[in-house]
């Protein structure tokens, strides 16, 4: 048995996983972000419950760069008490058990690739599509983390005025159109024209991300994640029309792009980073 913790900016769950399926699951909001003794006290507390003498070990994905060989986080998104936290020690002095730490996308590619709906493939690429741009990448099964666990930082790359993520993630309806990712969606449930526009511009500009996806790693499948894939039915049309300039058009027909759908998996692929 393992421990998979899914630890957000603003959320934490974890659960108890046993041969790719959750047994038990806690989850909290995270309080008190500015204190890092308190924030720690938080996500033990949660943790705490699910461990019991048969698990071997744990594994957490967290929204930061990485020092995955000595489980160090740092800068992480939102919490901004977490400047260095060696967090791998932390949580291995409090239950005596290995843990494992990557970074949160990393964790959920890894699901993905392990039991969602990437199992069948050897490369593959998952984008987490929310309040930014984050990406994993495994190439002939193999987790590619980078020297600094940055390897999959593809919404950073200069785009346009800003950058990928400015204009393929969350940012784009807040920064550049004053609303929501939620408002736009819930406006586009309903008909309304301009919203069915805003997601019809974002679908184009993530077609430009996933193009410097295709450039840089050729996976065989792109699984989209995040709070904003689950509007995907209202921006896949344009972003697949965006793709069509791409200079490879055998790729363009091979490549194979889904929707996330287990509900979990980034806890999943963070049990998972033990293998």
């Amino acid at each position: 048995m393992t421990i998979g913790v899914d630890l957000g900016g603003t959320n934490v769950r974890a659960g108890l996983v046993h041969e790719g399926s959750i047994l038990q699951q806690k989850s909290g909001l995270l309080y008190q972000k500015e204190s890092l003794s308190s924030t720690l006290s938080q996500l033990i507390e949660l943790i705490r419950p699910l461990a019991e003498s048969t698990v071997s070990s744990i594994g957490i994905g967290v929204p930061s760069v990485v020092d995955v060989d000595r489980g160090i986080v740092y800068n992480v998104a939102n919490i901004p008490s977490w400047k260095e936290v060696a967090l791998r020690d932390i949580l291995e002095e409090e239950f005596a058990v290995p843990v494992y730490v990557n970074n949160d996308v990393n964790c959920f590619t890894l699901g993905e690739h392990r039991f969602g709906l990437a199992r069948a493939y050897h490369s593959v690429v998952g984008m987490s599509i929310g309040t930014g741009l984050g990406s994993g990448i495994i190439i002939d099964n193999k987790l590619i983390v980078g020297s600094n666990c940055g390897a999959g930082e593809i919404g950073l790359l200069p785009y346009r005025d800003k950058n990928l993520e400015y204009y393929a993630s969350a940012e784009f309806f807040e920064a550049v159109h004053g609303t929501t990712a939620l408002e736009a969606s819930q406006a586009a449930q309903r008909g309304d024209g301009y919203a069915l526009t805003l997601w019809r511009e974002f679908g184009f500009h993530l077609g430009c991300a996933i193009k410097a996806v295709l450039y840089a790693y050729d996976p065989e499948v792109i699984v989209l994640g995040g709070s904003i894939s689950k509007a995907y039915p209202f921006f896949k049309g344009a972003m697949i029309e965006s793709m069509q300039d791409f200079a490879y058009p055998v790729t363009l027909q091979r490549l194979k792009i889904f929707q996330s759908q287990r509900e979990g998996i980034a806890m999943l692929g963070a049990a998972a980073l033990v293998d």
